[in-house]
């Protein structure tokens, strides 16, 4: 029986088998090189440092991850309504687009500082710097999309009648789902990382202490179980959102688009 690398029972199996390589290998090195746990902690230390730890590093976690989905569904609603507007007009379009381009190339960790002065609150300064990376995947790959409807299409659609809107729901939304969705997967994990730039930049001490600042106490403390269980997590969640991201492109595209068939 051939078993197809699609299948998900498949794909899991593939996935354990492949982290449980990849703690076989760390062990195995740590304990041949006699490696100090201060340099390099076991696997069996850090999950231990994981456990004795989670009453601190758990609400870091969820402190991280509203910052990250805040930031996600604000770029999600913000990109895609400007992708549109944008879409609408090519005037807008040559009006903004230097502006967009001058924050999507200028370094976030250059204006955090200053995001930090202006902003009424600490985690809002943070907000900000993970929705302006987040922003720009989404908005860019959303209007190429758009861009990129049939223009058979678009001019059947005017042969009958149909008005501007009506060509933007029945035709261009459609075709601009697999762009929105490729550029969901990469700010997905854009918004981790810029969440986790801007806690280093804009953190805080305390019950609103973010995982970067856990792993950065961590690291000032030389507790290298406790900073490799922060990493750990952080991997988690970020591989979480890029499989849920997935979930939901495979939901909406599987039944018409080339790029979820199997």
């Amino acid at each position: 029986m051939k078993i197809s690398p699609d299948a998900v029972p498949f794909r899991i199996f593939a996935h354990l088998l492949a982290a449980c390589a990849l703690i076989a290998c760390w062990t195995a090195y740590v304990e041949l090189s006699e490696i100090p746990a201060y340099v390099l902690p076991r696997p069996d230390a850090v999950v231990a440092a994981l456990v004795a730890d989670w009453g601190v590093l758990g609400p870091a976690l969820w402190v991280t991850m509203q910052t990250t989905f805040v930031a996600l569904l604000l770029a999600i609603c913000g990109g895609g309504c400007a992708a549109v507007m944008l879409a609408q007009s090519r005037w807008i379009e040559t009006v903004l687009s230097p502006i967009m381009v001058t924050l999507q190339v200028t370094p976030i960790i250059a204006i955090a500082p200053l995001i930090l002065v202006y902003a009424p609150t600490p985690w809002s300064a943070q907000l900000i710097c993970a929705f302006l990376v987040t922003f720009f995947p989404i908005m860019l790959n959303t209007l190429q999309g758009l861009k990129s409807a049939d223009r058979n299409h678009t001019d059947l659609l005017k042969t009958y009648g149909a008005s501007r809107w009506q060509a933007l729901f029945y035709l261009k939304l459609p075709s601009a789902l697999p762009g929105f969705f490729a550029g969901l997967k990469i700010a997905s994990g854009l918004a981790l990382v810029a969440a986790i730039v801007a806690e280093f930049a804009a953190g805080q001490a305390g019950n609103n202490a973010g995982l970067a600042f856990r792993l950065l106490e961590a690291q000032y403390r030389l507790n290298m179980p406790r900073l490799f269980a922060c990493l750990v997590l952080l991997a988690g969640l970020g591989a979480a959102m890029f499989y849920l991201s997935s979930i939901m492109s495979s939901l909406a595209l599987r039944r018409w688009h080339e790029s979820e068939q199997p």
